[in-house]
């Protein structure tokens, strides 16, 4: 399924996504909100315009792959995929419940279209690069996307990833990372800097594009792009804005693992609400 929504439909969609998450999230009592929100406008990317997939066919052969290995910011993509038919809408409800599907972090055992489990970071980015060399190995045309955050660039294992995939070629990969400066215990340049990812992944002889991650316009465009490159994996530094959307969550690091209470669910609604009109 692939389809070509106008820049602004996708915006008012992303902008529905994000009311999703507050309400999953203010139901679950638990979860992480500030990375969630803050991807809310790459995840309708992928979903609504450039995925190759069939929501009644998840494990459809010649579907792209994507994977997400920063897993803890799941509700995102459960809300994509609800509103581009995976499952029901009303199913967002049971986010962290017991016996539900759309567990806290993702797991393939409880729903196989998620393509794998996620968790513990850094691994999510060796699953997509193997998923990549496995479909060069088999000649099919499929690309993969790999989401990931800049926390999880303090791992040894992403960086061992990042190599292999430019030994071998893969330009069949697409890696997004959330640049969004924030991880748990605080802002990314306190905990472990990771200073110029640009340059670094140049080193590594990927082809690396920087972005507006809340940007529509720039993160089609530099998708497209990406498609075209040969011969070496690709990388989209994508910044965004931890929180986007809800005016006492941006910015703030202490809304990577926070979830809203009832009262400020009401008042982010209303902000993303208004932000329609």
């Amino acid at each position: 399924m692939k389809k070509s929504y106008k820049v602004k439909q996708l915006q008012e969609k992303a902008n529905i996504i994000r009311q999703d998450i507050i309400k999953m999230l203010a139901e679950a009592g638990s979860g992480h909100s500030a990375g969630s929100l803050g991807l809310a406008d790459i995840f309708v990317a992928l979903y609504f315009n450039i995925l190759n997939h069939d929501p009644k066919k998840p494990k459809w052969e010649k579907r792209d792959r994507l994977c997400l290995s920063n897993g803890h910011v799941v509700p995102v993509r459960y809300a994509a995929m609800a509103r581009s038919g995976y499952f029901s809408i009303s199913k967002l409800k049971t986010l962290r419940k017991l016996g539900s599907p759309l567990q806290g972090h993702p797991s393939y055992h409880d729903f196989p279209a998620l393509e794998h489990s996620s968790g513990p970071l850094g691994q999510g980015v060796s699953v997509a690069v193997g998923m990549a060399l496995a479909a060069k190995l088999k000649k099919q045309k499929h690309f993969v996307y790999c989401i990931t955050s800049d926390g999880e660039h303090n791992e040894g294992q992403t960086w061992e990833a990042v190599m292999a995939a430019a030994k071998y070629k893969l330009d069949n990969l697409i890696f997004i990372v959330d640049r969004n400066m924030i991880q748990i215990d605080g802002f990314t340049k306190n905990i472990m800097p990771l200073n110029n990812l640009y340059e670094k992944y140049q080193a590594f002889k990927w082809h690396v594009q920087q972005i507006d991650g809340n940007d529509m316009k720039q993160i089609l465009k530099s998708i497209e792009k990406a498609k075209q490159i040969k011969n070496k994996p690709k990388v989209i530094i994508a910044h965004t804005i931890p929180g986007k959307g809800v005016s006492f969550m941006e910015n703030k690091w202490q809304w990577h693992g926070k979830v809203p209470s009832e009262i400020e669910a009401e008042r982010a609604l209303k902000e993303l609400q208004g932000a329609l009109k």
